[in-house]
């Protein structure tokens, strides 16, 4: 176990290196989520603008 040990050390930079992973890995899940969020809703405005356009039935 003491390679593993050896490698998460990072032969003495592990205090800078998992931050940096850590803090990369907030920022691209923020993005994720921002973007599937913008995604959600401008297939809602989409949908809103394609019923609205739609022809509609005078014969009712």
């Amino acid at each position: 176990m003491s390679g593993l040990g050896d490698f998460l050390q990072l032969g003495g930079y592990a205090v800078y290196v998992w931050p940096a992973y850590g803090v990369a890995a907030l920022v691209l899940g923020g993005l994720l989520t921002e973007s599937l969020s913008r995604l959600r809703r401008v297939e809602r405005r989409l949908a809103a603008l394609e019923a609205s356009d739609a022809p509609q039935d005078d014969a009712a």
